[in-house]
């Protein structure tokens, strides 16, 4: 057995390992394996070619699940409503169809033609994971096939949670609808958000630039002056950060991931740039200080920054037309995925 593309993923009720062969997503081979062969298994296949990296240290990882790469709404919704038996006929019997893009779709096309550009200085490696069984995963290989995207690892856990395997992938970045998931990931320091629904991705521009945006305080910072905002108001807010002013902000759930971005901008000047990053934060002056500051201390480039003083964010991120927008805060994720695709990033509990 080719050992290209294959990974082996251990679970309470045994492992997964699905390979994808470099160049057809279609030339899956399946293995299932229980018990105490884990172990040995997975050192044999590793052991026996170079096709599969052994470490992901040198690349930035996304794990995104495939109802977020995806739209299965529609699936998603005959599980809720009619129960697993009903779910895993519908999708079995259409293994064949093409699913639609869903919402990290764009940014995860995007992302991956970097891998394409010589000067880049770190590669990207997505993941696909999902708690359904691996029979769902024949259709998701055919809409793989059918858009051309080069994802040839995933993970099928038939329930577990998700958070279990981040690690063992070394995630830099996980996009998932299901919150549970998503707050685990949180809590165990992965930077993660829950893909909230985007009415307007086929009225975007396409471009083959990738634009992020992120608020700044509980997202790119830790949400220590947030706390203060939400426990003791907006003038405790702003002598808080007048009085540290000079001390730069704790890193956030996002600090590494835009430092593994600014490295990836390095290899390119600005008119060749293919990633371009903005703040879009509700803090002012004179509490822009810290940010600015803190952003220097990082050694970290943002593109552009707003300093919206409390205004809707909503025009702003329309203007800007990222391919993902993350926020902690509902009321900026609702009115942002009314114009653009956005992750809403919970708080470590």
């Amino acid at each position: 057995m080719s050992s290209d593309g294959l990974a082996a993923i251990s679970g309470e009720l045994g492992v997964i390992a699905l390979g994808i062969a470099q160049h057809s997503v279609c030339a899956a081979r399946m293995l299932i394996v229980e018990g105490d062969a884990v172990g040995a298994l997975t050192r044999a296949i590793l052991s026996t070619g170079t096709g599969m990296p052994r470490s992901f240290d040198d690349y930035l990882v996304i794990a995104v699940t495939s109802r977020a790469l995806f739209d299965l709404e529609l699936e998603n919704r005959i599980f809720e409503q009619q129960g697993l038996q009903a779910y895993r006929a519908y999708q079995l019997e259409r293994q064949d169809e093409v699913l639609r893009p869903g919402v990290a779709y764009d940014l995860v096309r995007k992302i991956l033609a970097l891998n394409q550009l010589p000067q880049l200085q770190r590669q990207v490696e997505v993941v696909i994971v999902s708690r359904n069984n691996v029979e769902c995963a024949l259709r998701i290989s055919t809409s793989l096939e059918h858009y051309d995207l080069p994802i040839t690892r995933s993970a099928w856990t038939s329930g577990t949670p998700l958070s279990h395997y981040l690690g063992a992938f070394d995630v830099d970045l996980f996009l998932s609808a299901d919150p549970g998931d998503v707050q685990a990931a949180i809590n165990g320091g992965i930077a993660a958000a829950r893909i909230l629904p985007d009415v307007v991705r086929h009225t975007r521009p396409d471009s083959p630039q990738i634009r992020i945006a992120f608020d700044g305080d509980a997202v790119l910072f830790a949400d220590e002056s947030e706390r203060v905002f939400q426990e003791h108001g907006l003038e405790a807010f702003l002598e808080h950060e007048r009085a540290n002013a000079r001390r730069p902000l704790p890193d956030g759930p996002f600090a590494r991931l835009l430092r593994n971005l600014a490295l990836m901008q390095a290899g390119f000047d600005p008119q060749t740039q293919p990633i371009r990053t903005a703040l879009v934060t509700a803090r002012s002056s004179p509490a822009h200080e810290r940010v600015i500051r803190t952003f220097a201390a990082w050694n970290v480039r943002i593109d552009e920054a707003f300093f919206l003083g409390g205004m809707s964010k909503q025009a702003i991120i329309a203007a800007f037309a990222p391919d993902l927008y993350f926020d902690d805060q509902d009321v900026h994720c609702q009115a942002s995925s009314g114009v653009a695709p956005t992750g809403q990033v919970p708080w470590q509990e």
